[in-house]
């Protein structure tokens, strides 16, 4: 019997994948609990509708990622921290600092996804945003004494 997985499928397959199950697995277990749908020549042209609107826009979020990346390697940012005798800093600079410094400059990136390097004191460093996957951004950010 041949199906289409409406849902992700453990040891089976991907929500779109048309597959090929035993008659009784199909009628009894998959189709009742709605995690497939007969493979119809509807069903399964709208399958395909949907699996050509998924590759769509998944070129199109790698575009606006790549567009980012670009932009986001043109940017400097100066982060000023609190610093001690001895040249040492107060606090740590994370990437919820630079994700700060980020969105005033009206772009928005999710600070779990920048990873800053150990800052030690004043200087410049790079850290790394993954912006998509495969998509990483470096962004240069200068670490000044604080006024």
């Amino acid at each position: 019997m041949k199906v289409i997985l409406s849902q992700d499928v453990a040891k089976l397959g991907n929500k779109g994948d048309v597959i090929d199950v035993a008659e009784g697995y199909g009628r009894n277990f998959l189709l009742p609990r709605r995690l497939a749908v007969p493979a119809t020549k509807a069903n399964l042209n709208a399958a395909d509708e949907a699996a050509k609107n998924k590759a769509y826009k998944a070129a199109q979020n790698a575009d606006e990622a790549k567009l980012l990346a670009h932009e986001l390697t043109k940017v400097e940012l100066n982060i000023p921290v609190r610093i001690g005798a001895g040249g040492k800093l107060y606090g740590k600079v994370t990437g919820q600092t630079v994700a700060d410094a980020l969105k005033k400059m009206n772009i928005d990136i999710d600070r779990k996804k920048i990873t800053v390097p150990d800052v030690t004191g004043v200087g410049e460093y790079v850290a790394n945003a993954k912006i998509h996957e495969g998509i990483t951004a470096a962004i240069k950010f200068n670490v000044v004494q604080e006024k």
